[in-house]
């Protein structure tokens, strides 16, 4: 909170950085966004940490029934609007249901979860600040054709050495893997 609201308390705006283009995502035509299978989800990079100056990133998941990421945390915020259908969210262990229309912030460090428990697909917008979880998804996912098309799945090997590649560079990306709750 701004204690003087007066002129002189404000830096002044920086001028314009013209080394840096307006960026413009088409998921559905432009094939060239990176589209990463990841936990049997789609997550289509829109808007990259190197298109913000590592400001942020803007992710675009396909969340099929019964999709969604185990439990986690990270030191970054994370915001998520529904799109389309609905997911359950775990946000300190206490769960709601995130409907189309609606956002959900998650501060950073809190452990959180999303589950599709819905019959079709949901389409959440996801918005990490700052920048990192763009390159994180694109290291330790899988690329495929299309914003809606699932990954392969992944046989007993290739599943354990995913677990093992996420654990390895999770530290790097500022994010913890969390035991799943208790059944």
């Amino acid at each position: 909170m701004i204690d003087d609201p007066t002129p002189d308390s404000f830096a002044a705006v920086p001028p314009d950085d013209l080394s840096r283009d307006l960026t413009v995502a088409r998921p559905d035509q432009d094939q060239s966004l990176p589209h990463i299978g990841l936990v049997g989800d789609t997550y289509t990079i829109l808007v990259g940490g190197d298109d913000t100056d590592g400001k942020y990133t803007l992710i675009d998941m396909h969340v099929p029934p019964g999709g969604g990421p185990p439990p986690h945390r990270h030191d970054f915020e994370e915001m998520f609007s529904v799109l389309e259908g609905e997911v359950e969210v775990t946000f300190r262990g206490q769960t709601l249901t995130a409907r189309a229309g609606e956002t959900i912030n998650v501060p950073a460090n809190s452990p959180h979860s999303f589950r599709n428990l819905g019959d079709s697909p949901a389409r959440l917008l996801c918005m990490c600040a700052p920048a990192g979880q763009d390159e994180f998804f694109v290291l330790v996912g899988q690329a495929v054709k299309s914003r809606v098309d699932p990954p392969e799945p992944l046989d007993a090997d290739a599943q354990g050495a995913f677990v093992a590649k996420v654990q390895s560079l999770a530290p790097r990306f500022r994010t913890e893997l969390l035991p799943p709750p208790p059944a």
